[in-house]
């Protein structure tokens, strides 16, 4: 009983200061992400290919 009240004392201030955090506003629901995110989508295929050709290039 002993190490089960203190095991709830350890997880009641971390459940304090969760709790706030979780409650934060939304991004407004016209955000852009298009033109970034195709970039980042580009620049990681493009990537990806060279790593593959590099390792082709090995054997």
């Amino acid at each position: 009983m002993k190490n089960q009240l203190y095991k709830s004392l350890l997880v009641l201030p971390v459940l304090l200061f969760v709790l706030p955090a979780v409650a934060q506003p939304s991004a407004p629901p016209a955000t852009p992400i298009d033109g970034g995110l195709s970039a980042l989508l580009v620049a990681g295929g493009l990537y990806g290919v060279k790593k593959i050709r590099d390792c082709r290039k090995e054997k």
